[in-house]
């Protein structure tokens, strides 16, 4: 096994662990519980999800056209129409 050579700071953490001198949180329960729901729900955001729209077939044709003079797929393109709005950098005019 290949020793890892640790500077004093993480000696000093070694050797309280080995002494036993640290102590487990009162409340370690609620505080685990609490950062694997915050884990959970950082892998669900990051998840991407498939939808079913219905578009105007002209409106798709123009998408798909800016989207090829800009080289990238229109899917990517709606995706960043999307997220820009979804995070106040783009608005709707009605």
């Amino acid at each position: 096994m290949k020793k890892v050579k640790l500077d004093k700071y993480e000696q000093s953490i070694e050797t309280a662990l080995k002494r036993d001198e640290f102590v487990r949180s009162p409340n370690f329960s609620a505080t685990k519980k609490m950062f694997e729901e915050a884990a959970k729900n950082y892998l669900e955001l990051n998840k991407t999800k498939r939808i079913t729209i219905r578009v105007n077939q002209a409106d798709l044709i123009k998408v798909k056209a800016r989207a090829k003079r800009n080289n990238v797929p229109y899917q990517t393109l709606l995706n960043a129409l999307i997220r820009q709005f979804a995070e106040g950098r783009a608005a709707l005019q009605f």
